[in-house]
């Protein structure tokens, strides 16, 4: 069973017992929770739940709202919501706002269990939590696969930072591995015993941000009802590692600012300050100089926090390690899952070594994941990895016809034979259809969906099925 636990979130008490029972699975913690509002709040101090399931009651726009707030606390969990509205225009509503899937409010047991596994299955659940898992426990920098020299280059500064007690500021891609160069850093360092907290402030509601870094105190505001000591004071003695820290507002800029001169914090409602000892890493996919000038970042908080600035390279520049990750991953994930383990077959090693891996190093982790449990053959082949099949095309298209105009020499290199001269099928097809439309209206959604003729809701869905949430704007939420 997995070591996060469920969110159950109904207003009342016997509808939460009833959905509690629905999910009871020996050694899985299920937390009933009355609210959103006491979801978000349960965020703030508890580990990353491994779903929500959320009765709304009717479908309307107080209800929409908490999931839009629980999706946006919650990025990469299933959100199951239960309606009393049966209708295709409240499901439609709800997913739009966050829900993962939508149930008639007298579902039974078995339908309730069905969705939520379907869910886990489909947002990888089973690699995420193995991912987790190996996160929580002792990362060193020989955990840190990879021998290009730009991967030396970037372990070699990390471990040149984890000598001394200086902010750490780690630059780099979504999905090349801050988190993992943040803990061994940490286990390289004097406080390898101590504390390591991390949060991921582009994940947290603005309204609780506060609240969720410095704490606060019980009556502070409606709805806490009792103390929170705050991620700060959580990694006492430790290392605090923020991620995705160019996300934060201005104004909790300011207040972090002070906390990292002064070395306390002042949590919300509270009388005094509080003193704390934390080694400061912090992380951001943006260039933080550019927000800068866009007037988006405070310039003396970025002198701050980069006093030794790391950067991690994307794996297009080093694909020397690609293999080497991809067999490594291979043999893990296999024996992880009880399945025998098969090499990459020549085919599906160039297939791998030239796409151009948008989503770094989690994407080719979560890619060989899928292959081991799609592959029947004594080795891994391309038909085994049909996402990234489905993306090479256009990858190889950008790097050959760059002088060529855009549109024309995309629009040429959809092929509808495959390499044995048979047919391809209408989703591999579709698949280079909709990433070449993403790339040339740059992720804007709305107009990418307007151009394919189909709904937003629609795009988003083939988007998350295709494995193409790694474009800019895309997973930002496409908003145009």
């Amino acid at each position: 069973m997995s070591d996060r636990p469920i969110l159950v979130v109904a207003a009342e008490e016997g509808r939460r017992e009833t959905l509690m029972a629905a999910l009871g699975t020996p050694g899985q913690e299920v937390v009933p929770l009355p609210s959103g509002k006491a979801a978000l709040e349960h965020a703030g101090r508890s580990p990353e739940p491994l779903a929500i399931i959320y009765d709304g009651g009717v479908v309307e726009r107080a209800n929409l709202a908490v999931l839009r707030e629980l999706r946006a606390a919650f990025p990469s969990r299933p959100i199951i919501a239960l309606a009393i509205e049966d209708s295709i225009s409240a499901a439609v509503a709800a997913m739009r706002s966050g829900a993962t899937d939508v149930l008639p409010h007298g579902a039974a047991s078995g339908e309730l269990r069905r969705s939520l596994d379907s869910a886990l299955a489909k947002m990888d659940g089973a690699n995420v939590e193995r991912s987790g898992r190996r996160a929580r426990g002792v990362v060193t920098f020989d955990s840190l696969i990879g021998q290009s020299p730009a991967m030396k280059r970037a372990v070699e500064m990390a471990r040149k930072g984890a000598a001394s007690n200086v902010p750490i500021l780690i630059e780099g891609e979504s999905g090349v591995g801050k988190e993992m160069f943040a803990r061994a850093i940490q286990q390289a360092s004097d406080r390898a015993n101590k504390p390591f907290v991390a949060v991921n402030c582009g994940a947290i509601p603005e309204n609780l941000v506060e609240s969720i870094l410095f704490g606060h105190e019980k009556g502070a505001f409606t709805g806490a009802t009792e103390r929170h000591d705050g991620k700060f004071v959580e990694a006492n003695g430790g290392t605090l590692f923020l991620d995705e820290i160019g996300e934060l507002s201005l104004d909790v800029q300011v207040k972090l600012l002070r906390a990292i001169q002064e070395g306390e914090v002042d949590p919300v409602g509270g009388r005094a300050p509080v003193k704390v000892d934390i080694r400061l890493i912090s992380a951001t996919n943006k260039t933080l100089i550019e927000r800068v000038g866009e007037g988006r970042f405070r310039e003396d908080l970025l002198y701050r926090l980069n006093v030794f600035p790391i950067r991690i390279p994307p794996l297009r520049e080093r694909r020397e390690d690609i293999l080497i990750l991809a067999n490594h991953f291979a043999q893990s994930l296999a024996e992880a899952e009880g399945r025998p383990i098969r090499p990459l077959s020549a085919a599906a090693a160039d297939l791998l070594v030239n796409y151009d891996w948008p989503g770094n190093v989690r994407q080719l982790e979560n890619a060989l994941f899928r292959a081991i449990i799609l592959s029947d053959g004594d080795e891994l082949q391309p038909e085994d990895f049909p996402q990234i099949r489905n993306g090479l095309g256009p990858a190889r298209l950008r790097e050959a016809g760059r002088a060529a105009s855009g549109v024309a020499g995309e629009r040429a290199v959809i092929e509808p034979w495959d390499a044995e001269g048979h047919m391809r099928s209408l989703a591999e097809i579709e698949g280079e259809v909709i990433r070449l439309a993403l790339e040339r209206y740059q992720g804007h959604m709305s107009e990418v969906a307007r151009r394919l003729g189909i709904g937003r809701s629609t795009l988003y869905r083939k988007v998350e099925e295709l494995g193409l949430n790694s474009f800019p704007r895309a997973i930002n939420g496409g908003k145009s």
